[in-house]
């Protein structure tokens, strides 16, 4: 998500927004993007690898913001916005990317 008084021809780290928890893109909290601008943040990632890959909870059958799917099986759920669903399968996927980026300094929890 862009924020809404943003530039759109000045476009700054600080304009782009989490869309779990309406974050900024800083150096100390990367971002990986999804399907038409959907964004997660390092920090969101964090908790819903902890509760939907570790802790095997989280909400079951939802439209996934970021790959932008139906999902039967869980999705974490943003405490900011009741509509944003985060899928496993995008869990990893971004789990993977943030990992792999080393500007990020972005490490899965244990």
């Amino acid at each position: 998500m862009h924020n809404p008084k943003a530039d759109p021809e000045n476009m700054t780290m600080a304009d782009f927004l989490c869309d779990f928890c309406h974050g900024a893109w800083t150096d100390d909290n990367p971002m990986v993007e999804g399907h038409k601008g959907s964004l997660v943040c390092g920090r969101c990632l964090k908790v819903a690898y902890v509760e939907v890959l570790t802790g095997n909870s989280g909400t079951q059958g939802a439209e996934c913001r970021l790959c932008l799917e139906a999902r039967k099986g869980l999705l974490w759920q943003s405490p900011v916005d009741e509509s944003a669903y985060v899928c496993e399968r995008c869990i990893r996927q971004a789990s993977t990317a943030l990992t792999q980026d080393e500007t990020s300094a972005w490490s899965r929890p244990a």
